[in-house]
């Protein structure tokens, strides 16, 4: 079993607590943004090992009657249909789940604003679409002179032109789908309307990453910088910080480039002298407090910064990614001291690519790939592609047949249940490729369970594969992808496409 390295509970006694102090020392409404994911943290779990993926949903479910939730989507996201990855669905989709995981964990959810709206038309749609499902839906267009003129920002003609979105309760989380969405000039735009309406309020800021208190070069700081690597934030010491208070914290190089400035503003919309002598100070993240095992959370971190650069690999090869993402993302791979055979599937999968070619001394008429996966319990097998099933596909079954101790002799899936899928891909769909992909394989095996032993037995081991690793050397398919994504394994590959055709490779 993998060691665990974070404590849930520590962490939402530490994390409540604290913000319901800041909640006490606030004058009014407090306005807190809310970078990262509050839902479905995947990146914080691969970090620090036991971390609960919703478990900041849960801080704030302890919370429920103090808080509403205002979901902020920028209208050019909406426009370029930007992707989540983790969930391969995009931001505008994400605001609909978004809505609906809110109100499982009893939090109010029922306004959206769109930023920095300018009547695009898939931006339209989306106001249009959701104001048909009962959801208040307000529009804020770009900021003039945002953020440096404060002059104009912070009047009728900047914030003042921007609408006041209604709230109710003492906290109010202003949360997006992924960064620059605007979550922070919402919050300042609800500020300046409160105050012009003789009302106190005030701003503080909920972010996991950088973890504040923990050093500058610890792997899980670095680990996020190579999540974002594409918007190039870098982590610093807090130097505001360090010396208002003689004090070692982190921050990035964002929110310290922004505070001088963000601090005018504070003070501009509220006539008052700044309470916060740092970014750090405005922060109420307590994540650093819940790790209880320092060592397995510095190895969680140097794996997601492996696993991180080898995806940018693939991103840049697809088109996705550009050449100064990619030379980011290998500089912070090289300062953490790592290379990607530091992640044990790498090598493991080449070794099955190179045996699997000298095995078919004909390998050249086709495409041979392989994959390797190491379950959680470090249990490593390996697998490569054939006319029945991709390499994935092939690696999952033997990582099941592992796991129930069942022969490797045995077939899990009967040959007819196959033939019959394969068939119809072929002649009824017309597909170019038969072999059958991870998503696939996952329902032939449920339909042999019901009549094969082995098969329900090894069904039986399917949860066993969360948090397992596997390494492709090839780009998987999509096929591969979700059905990888349901089962919970982290994936990477190598930047190859698995044929040589232009469309659909």
């Amino acid at each position: 079993m993998k060691r665990t390295g974070f404590d849930n509970s520590k962490y939402l006694r530490e994390q409540a607590g604290y913000i319901l102090e800041r909640v006490e020392k606030s004058e009014g409404r407090l306005y807190v943004e809310c970078g990262g994911k509050l839902l479905f943290d995947y990146h914080a779990s691969r970090v620090l090992p036991g971390f609960e993926p919703s478990v900041k949903m849960r801080v704030f479910e302890s919370l429920k009657d103090k808080i509403e939730v205002l979901i902020c989507i920028y209208a050019g996201d909406i426009e370029r249909r930007k992707i989540r990855s983790d969930f391969g669905i995009s931001y505008d989709s994400d605001v609909f789940k978004m809505i609906d995981d809110f109100s499982s964990y009893g939090l109010k959810c029922s306004k959206v604003v769109i930023t920095r709206y300018e009547n695009q038309p898939a931006a339209a749609l989306f106001k249009q679409k959701i104001e048909s499902k009962g959801i208040s839906c307000y529009t804020h267009t770009a900021t003039p002179g945002y953020p440096s003129d404060i002059d104009v920002v912070v009047s009728d003609e900047g914030y003042g032109k921007n609408p006041y979105i209604p709230v109710e309760r003492p906290i109010v989380l202003v949360t997006a789908p992924g960064p620059g969405s605007g979550k922070l000039a919402t919050c300042l735009n609800q500020m300046y309307h409160e105050y012009r309406m003789g009302m106190k309020c005030s701003y503080s800021k909920f972010e996991t990453f950088p973890v504040w208190n923990l050093p500058l070069d610890h792997p899980v700081n670095i680990a996020y910088e190579a999540a974002t690597a594409d918007i190039g934030d870098v982590n610093l010491i807090d130097h505001f910080h360090l010396q208002a208070y003689n004090e070692i914290a982190v921050n990035y190089s964002r929110d310290l480039e922004a505070f001088p400035l963000l601090r005018r503003i504070l003070e501009r919309i509220t006539n008052t002298t700044c309470p916060y002598k740092s970014p750090t100070d405005m922060g109420v993240n307590r994540i650093g407090f819940g790790i209880v095992d320092d060592e397995v959370c510095r190895e969680a971190g140097r794996q997601e910064i492996i696993r991180r650069y080898l995806s940018t690999r693939v991103q840049y090869a697809q088109g996705m990614a550009s050449e100064e993402t990619l030379e980011r993302s290998r500089a912070i791979l090289d300062k953490a001291g790592l290379v990607p055979e530091d992640r044990a599937v790498v090598p493991a999968a080449n070794r099955a690519l190179e045996d699997c070619i000298a095995r078919h001394k004909e390998g050249n008429k086709g495409t041979i790939c392989a994959a390797a996966l190491e379950t959680a319990g470090g249990i490593m097998v390996t697998g490569h592609n054939s006319p029945l099933m991709h390499a994935g596909s092939a690696v999952v079954l033997n990582a099941l047949k592992a796991l129930a101790g069942i022969p490797k002799n045995i077939m899990l899936i009967s040959p007819s249940v196959i033939d019959a899928i394969t068939r119809m891909k072929r002649d009824v769909l017309r597909g170019r490729g038969v072999s059958l992909n991870i998503d696939e394989i996952l329902s032939c095996l449920a339909m042999s369970s019901t009549t094969n032993e082995a098969a329900e037995k090894a069904m039986k081991c399917l949860p066993d594969l969360a948090e397992a690793e596997v390494h492709f050397t090839h780009i998987p398919s999509a096929g591969d992808t979700i059905g990888l994504r349901k089962l919970g394994i982290n994936v990477t590959s190598e930047p190859r496409f698995p044929s040589k055709n232009i469309y659909n490779p």
